[in-house]
C-alpha cells in the first residue's frame, strides 16, 4: 500500500510539474506570466494533493526546468528566488493543510511564500549587486501580482474542493495519502 502512495504521488507530482511548465508557456504568449502567476498554481496544488515533501520537490524543479528549457524566469537572481518561493508553496500547502481547511492553508503557505521570496531577492539581489527594497518587494509581491493572487484565491480552493468531493483527495484531519510524504 505505500509504495503505490508512493508510486501515485510521484506520477501525480510529474503531472504538477508539467503543469507548471505548460501553464506559464500559454501564459506568457498574451504577456501576462508575471501578473497571473500562472507557475505558482500547479506547485500549490501539488502540495495539497501529494503532501508537503512532493510538493518542495515540484516547487524547487518547476521554475529550475523552465528556466533551463524557456529561459523564463531567468535563471540568476529570479529564477533561484523563485525556487525557494516556490519550494516554500509547496511545503507549506502539504504541512498546513494537514491541521487547517484549504482557505487556511493557502493564504498561510502565500504568505509564507512571499516572505521567503522576499529574503532570497534581498540576498540575491545584493550579491548581483542589482537594487532591490522593500518597496520593490511589496510591489512585485503583492501589487503587480494581484490579479495572480485573486485567481489563485479562486482557482486552487475550487479545484481542491472538486477532488475532495470526487473523493480523490479527503480534507485536512483525516489520514489521505498526502499525510504520509
Amino acid at each position: 500500500m505505500k509504495q503505490h502512495m508512493l508510486i501515485k504521488n510521484l506520477v501525480l507530482t510529474a503531472l504538477f510539474i508539467a503543469l507548471g511548465l505548460v501553464f506559464p508557456s500559454l501564459f506568457h504568449v498574451f504577456g501576462a506570466g508575471t501578473v497571473f502567476l500562472p507557475m505558482h498554481i500547479p506547485v500549490l496544488l501539488c502540495g495539497f494533493v501529494c503532501g508537503p515533501l512532493f510538493g518542495a520537490v515540484c516547487g524547487l524543479i518547476v521554475p529550475l526546468l523552465s528556466s533551463l528549457t524557456t529561459g523564463m524566469p531567468v535563471f540568476f537572481p529570479t529564477g533561484v528566488a523563485m525556487m525557494a518561493e516556490l519550494c516554500t508553496y509547496g511545503a507549506l500547502t502539504g504541512l498546513f493543510y494537514k491541521r487547517w481547511n484549504v482557505y487556511f492553508s493557502l493564504i498561510g503557505a502565500m504568505l509564507g511564500g512571499r516572505v521567503v521570496s522576499g529574503i532570497a531577492n534581498t540576498l540575491l539581489y545584493t550579491i548581483a549587486a542589482k537594487p532591490y527594497g522593500f518597496s520593490v518587494f511589496l510591489t512585485s509581491a503583492f501589487v503587480t501580482a494581484l490579479p495572480g493572487i485573486v485567481i489563485q484565491l479562486i482557482a486552487v480552493p475550487a479545484v481542491i474542493l472538486i477532488l475532495q468531493k470526487a473523493r480523490l483527495i479527503a480534507g485536512p484531519n483525516r489520514l489521505t495519502p498526502a499525510s504520509h510524504s
